[in-house]
């Protein structure tokens, strides 16, 4: 049987730095998926998951991720078949794909097809975290965990917030929304994409859920620190833009 070790406390600091990596889990071996789900949203990702290739091609076509976890072995339609059509679609979304120890041809097919980075089953918790923040940083552009932006430092390796020098104490959601704003310094930043951001496809959204982490991240950063750009969204201050 395939195990995952898995520490919640030792992840504890990870899961800020992951806190906006919203991940798209495609795996049909029920216990197996579970498993990688429940030790990637105890290490702060927000975790979506589809038990077979149809489904989670579907969901990676028409929804926002920041990578994916891609079984090559599916029922429906196969991993590899997954990842091709998005290929042709212009979908450039990380992808990290998942194989048996024995699959090398497999996983050469995958890479050729696309594929950003593989792993071979079995595997420990920690690699694929390591790969997964490896990868949505070089997606972004920045090879550093170090976000800044108008005196705010986000250290996304410790999940460390700093206004100015001082340290300032989030909590989990509105490290999540300061995370991917900082990700996207220049971007004006949608309710609907926040929200994306902060829970799963499946779990109950509350329509002022935004308004509220922003009004309180105003609080502790400064009213500045995030504007309001009216029937849009939300954009970081004026300031230098964020950089490695």
């Amino acid at each position: 049987m395939f195990q995952i070790a898995f520490s919640l406390a030792r992840y504890r600091a990870i899961a800020f730095c992951e806190a906006a990596i919203r991940i798209l889990l495609i795996e049909d071996e029920t216990e197996l998926a579970t498993r990688i789900r429940k030790a990637l949203t105890g290490a702060g990702f927000v975790v979506d998951h589809a038990g077979d290739g149809d489904s989670g091609w579907y969901m990676g076509d028409t929804q926002d991720f920041d990578a994916v976890v891609l079984d090559l072995g599916l029922p429906r339609l196969s991993g590899l078949d997954v990842l091709k059509r998005w290929r042709a679609a212009g979908r450039d979304l990380p992808v990290l794909i998942l194989t048996a120890r024995s699959g090398w041809t497999e996983r050469v097919k995958g890479l050729n097809a696309g594929a950003d980075d593989y792993l071979e089953k079995p595997f420990q918790i920690e690699e694929i975290v390591a790969r997964l923040r490896a990868l949505t940083r070089r997606s972004a552009g920045k090879a550093s965990s170090l976000l800044r932006h108008d005196g705010i430092a986000l250290d996304a390796s410790a999940g460390i917030v700093t206004r100015g020098g001082e340290p300032i104490e989030l909590t989990a959601k509105e490290l999540r929304i300061l995370t991917y704003m900082m990700h996207h310094p220049d971007k004006i930043v949608s309710q609907s994409e926040l929200l994306d951001h902060i829970y799963t496809f499946d779990e109950p959204r509350q329509s002022n859920t935004v308004e509220v982490y922003i009004g309180r991240l105003r609080k502790k950063l400064g009213h500045e620190a995030i504007r309001t750009i009216r029937g849009l969204g939300y954009r970081l201050g004026p300031g230098d833009h964020a950089s490695q």
